[in-house]
């Protein structure tokens, strides 16, 4: 009987490229650490597994960008927060257009109508693109990060696997926005997995009677012991409940039997929905499973969601709460980083919050809130616990972020 396990030959790895500011993931928090750090002089490469940026907001059809208010008509989301909304409509809204937020509405209406969008996946990912590009990021597609060197609390290096091999890219400054905190688990940093895990969803486009719509299918964005509708959000959106089962997302095989059984629920619905509308068709489906909360970064301080409207010394910015109006938070830069790794900081998803707030910041205003944080950050020191935070939120306002309410 053969063993089990194999001995791979120890080799030496050519270290293919060096930047300042290496940004692994090119999701919403991603696409805001690289524009941030770029913006600020830096040299960035931006590593993204997948062939497009915006992750689950673009390749996941996941194409409502939440509300950067607090439902009660006020403004919290500012900076690059507001930018790529506007980016994301820049050739026209698919839905929920934002009139009173952009055309100098009252504040009736815009109690009445939250500062929110649905957006065309496609323009938007080819416009974060072109920015990108224009502002000199390197971006690596195909590219997976797969290991780390360290040299005490410091990472020297990042291992990367793409089409050309095994290789290693130096950088002074690495932010995490895989959105499952691989590079924190990797370096060794602290990481904590969600007790629920996510629930099966697979949202698609088609096209029936002249027009294209979006089918919110499965509990992406609700839990199953709530209610299906996404609230808050200028209005309520029905979502089918389409399994009773969840999954970490950080386990291969899991997320591979994950996608196979959304697609054969998604197929069996076209299939039903194409018996009473002949001329149904899909347009597109999702290119990546959608993860909502697998794994984040145990930082320097966790933040919990009772901590609504408390003021925060170290604010890098705020958010609104997506599901219900009213409740608003200051971000604080504790959240961004860790005691084990010295030049290490999480964006995005995988940030130091509880349960409670981690559905509340793992949606596309706090992620490109936290990511604009973090490239800025990354843009003033490679110590990130010794960075001046003063120094951190002068920079912020510069840019037109508000960082208390």
């Amino acid at each position: 009987m053969k063993n089990n396990t194999v001995f791979e030959e120890g080799r030496s790895i050519e270290v293919r490229h060096s930047c300042e500011v290496l940004v692994a993931g090119g999701g919403i928090a991603g696409i805001a650490a690289a524009i941030a750090a770029a913006r600020n002089g830096k040299d960035v490469i931006l590593l993204e597994r997948e062939y497009a940026l915006g992750g689950m907001a673009t390749l996941g059809l996941i194409t409502i960008y939440l509300p950067l208010d607090d439902g009660e008509g006020n403004q919290v989301v500012f900076g690059l927060g507001e930018e790529l909304l506007k980016l994301s409509i820049l050739h026209g809204a698919e839905a929920k257009y934002p009139k009173a937020w952009l055309e100098g509405g009252t504040l009736a209406e815009k109690i009445e109508n939250r500062y929110v969008v649905q957006y065309n996946p496609h323009l938007f990912a080819l416009e974060a693109e072109r920015l990108m590009v224009k502002l000199g990021v390197r971006i690596l597609y195909g590219t997976l990060a797969c290991g780390i060197a360290k040299e005490g609390d410091w990472i020297s290096e990042v291992f990367i696997e793409n089409k050309s091999g095994r290789a290693a890219i130096r950088a002074d400054s690495y932010i995490d926005c895989t959105g499952d905190a691989d590079l924190c688990s990797m370096s060794g940093a602290k990481t904590v997995l969600h007790s629920r895990g996510n629930a099966l969803a697979s949202w698609y486009y088609y096209y029936t009677e002249g027009n294209v719509k979006l089918k919110m299918f499965g509990l992406a964005d609700v839990k199953p012991d709530e209610d299906t509708s996404i609230g808050g959000a200028g209005g309520p959106a029905q979502v089918d409940k389409i399994a009773s089962g969840r999954f970490s997302g950080v386990d291969g095989e899991e997320l591979s039997r994950a996608v196979l059984d959304a697609h054969e629920k998604m197929y069996r619905d076209i299939m039903e929905s194409r018996a009473s509308a002949e001329d149904l068709l899909p347009v597109t489906i999702p290119s990546i499973p959608l993860i909502r909360m697998s794994r984040r970064l145990e930082g320097k301080y966790v933040m919990s969601d009772t901590e609504n409207r408390v003021y925060t010394e170290d604010s890098i910015g705020m958010t609104g709460d997506w599901r219900k109006r009213g409740p608003a938070y200051e971000l604080p830069y504790r959240v961004l980083y860790c005691d084990e790794i010295t030049n290490l900081l999480a964006a995005g998803r995988c940030i130091s919050v509880d349960e409670g707030m981690w559905d509340i910041t793992r949606v596309i205003p706090p992620c490109a809130v936290t990511g604009e944080a973090a490239g800025t950050a990354a843009s003033l020191t490679d110590n990130f616990k010794a960075l001046d935070v003063k120094e951190l939120q002068d920079r912020l306002k510069s840019r037109g972020v508000k960082l208390h309410l």
